[in-house]
């Protein structure tokens, strides 16, 4: 078995209503929507889950333990997801499963983490709990598989809506400025629209791509605002 395996057969016995048993996933993703997407697929998963924002987080988290799997989001706030995989395939010990994570430029983001060194790819928005698990699992050596028969749940998970106005809140935090960090944005507010299946609010973040004057960034903060009014006040 590969030595990037070893620290797995440890672990608890993965079964077919928990495949992912034993497994701690780190995951660096900077939007608190997708992470808490990401969060319910791993805990209805059996898996434990760390979570790290950006290249930063992520690094202190790696100087501690090594987890069973990482999903890195290519669009950090501090730094490319592509070079954290490239350094994270590098490292000996190498975390055994590394996964790349965007919403933006799907195809070609897949391809690039291939290249840097990733075991493979989820597309903001996951499809499925069972897409989730079959693209974990189809990586992990047969033995460490769950046996027999399993159900694949294709339901869609449901993230809390305060995460989301969360995500909305920050995307306005930049907005506000001086030199907004367009291409950064660009990337976020795409993969938050996708994860969140709101299409206006994807074409505005598409549209981004050809400038960005001050008209549109008023536009985009009064869209912004109105999906903010529109969820749930923290209480």
């Amino acid at each position: 078995m590969d030595d990037d395996f070893d620290v797995l057969t440890l672990q608890p016995r993965p079964t077919a209503a928990r495949p992912l048993l034993g497994l701690t996933v780190l995951v660096v993703e900077d939007s608190r929507y997708s992470s808490e997407a990401l969060r319910q697929m791993c805990l209805r998963s059996g898996a434990r889950i760390r979570r790290a924002d950006c290249v930063a987080s992520a690094q202190r988290h790696l100087n501690v333990y090594r987890p069973s799997a990482a999903i890195v989001d290519l669009g950090l706030p501090d730094g490319s997801g592509l070079d954290l995989i490239a350094a994270m395939h590098a490292a000996r010990p190498r975390v055994p499963i590394l996964l790349g994570t965007s919403g933006a430029e799907r195809e070609a983001a897949a391809a690039a983490c291939t290249r840097a060194g990733a075991n493979g790819f989820l597309p903001k928005p996951v499809a499925s709990l069972a897409a989730f698990q079959s693209e974990v699992l189809r990586h992990l050596p047969e033995a460490l598989r769950p046996s027999g028969p399993r159900d694949a749940d294709v339901s869609a998970v449901s993230p809390d809506p305060l995460a989301l106005r969360e995500d909305f809140a920050h995307a306005m935090d930049l907005l506000a400025l001086e030199a907004p960090p367009v291409g950064y944005l660009r990337r976020f507010l795409i993969g938050l629209a996708r994860s969140a299946e709101d299409d206006p609010l994807e074409r505005s973040a598409l549209a981004m791509d050809g400038g960005f004057t001050g008209h549109d960034r008023l536009a985009l903060r009064a869209m912004l605002s109105q999906r903010i009014q529109a969820l749930p006040v923290p209480i």
